[in-house]
């Protein structure tokens, strides 16, 4: 953990203004200022995307196994896979911010990962060259997507049938949540999306009901993490984890 690297990422965070006449400038100049310092900071602050990975990897086959990892970043997740890396067929990691990606592109050279490809593209649009896919990823990265419903209509339209949705995210509970989710207090849903929301950030209430109706459900899990440097540390952030898989 560096204090000056954390101290860049809160800078850009919470007083550098985010600037650009569309989403993708808008990511690359939220990132560009923090993107050396983003892994560090983030493997602290948003929890479960290890525990995702090796849920999705139960579940999906290898050889030839195509993944998407949409709005992957710097590709810190890859690590996540462990040696089943190698037996992937292919893993996309899709962003739009190229400050991140560069990161990644340098983790993959340095690792030496025949398999693996970024693209600076739009996860509401990108197809990748085999048309079709075993497995998509969302890591807190669908609360960054304005049309987040599009992210994942069209991670259907590109999932195999059979094939798994994984998402691991910020959220917060929706008033009436049905009856076996949890319902959060009136103070959670009311100041996390206006605090989140300054970094173009929106934790919604309607990802998990959404999730639930498009997809047959695998596994679903509801957490609270702490945010780092937070002035009250029993005050926490909603997170969840859900694998889904597009029915025959």
């Amino acid at each position: 953990m560096s204090l000056i690297g954390d101290l860049r990422v809160l800078y850009n965070m919470a007083l550098r203004p985010v600037r650009g006449e569309n989403h993708a400038e808008r990511m690359n100049n939220f990132y560009s200022g923090q993107a050396a310092d983003y892994d560090d900071f983030r493997r602290r602050l948003l929890q479960g995307r290890e525990r995702l990975w090796q849920k999705m990897l139960a579940d999906v086959p290898y050889q030839d196994t195509v993944w998407m990892d949409m709005g992957g970043g710097t590709g810190s997740n890859l690590h996540f896979f462990g040696p089943a890396i190698e037996r992937l067929g292919k893993v996309y990691v899709v962003d739009l911010a190229g400050s991140l990606l560069e990161v990644a592109d340098r983790r993959i050279h340095e690792s030496g990962w025949k398999n693996i490809e970024t693209a600076e593209a739009d996860a509401t649009k990108y197809v990748p060259k085999e048309g079709s896919v075993d497995a998509v990823t969302f890591s807190y990265s669908l609360t960054m997507i304005p049309d987040w419903f599009a992210a994942i209509d069209h991670a259907w339209n590109v999932l195999r049938p059979g094939g798994r949705i994984g998402v691991v995210d910020f959220y917060v509970s929706r008033k009436y949540p049905a009856a076996e989710h949890r319902k959060h207090s009136w103070a959670k849903r009311s100041f996390w999306p206006q605090w989140f929301a300054y970094d173009n950030v929106f934790p919604s209430p309607d990802h998990v009901p959404y999730l639930h109706r498009k997809f047959e459900p695998l596994f679903f899990e509801e957490h609270l993490t702490r945010i780092p440097w937070f002035p009250n540390p029993f005050f926490k952030m909603p997170y969840y984890i859900f694998i889904g898989r597009k029915q025959y």
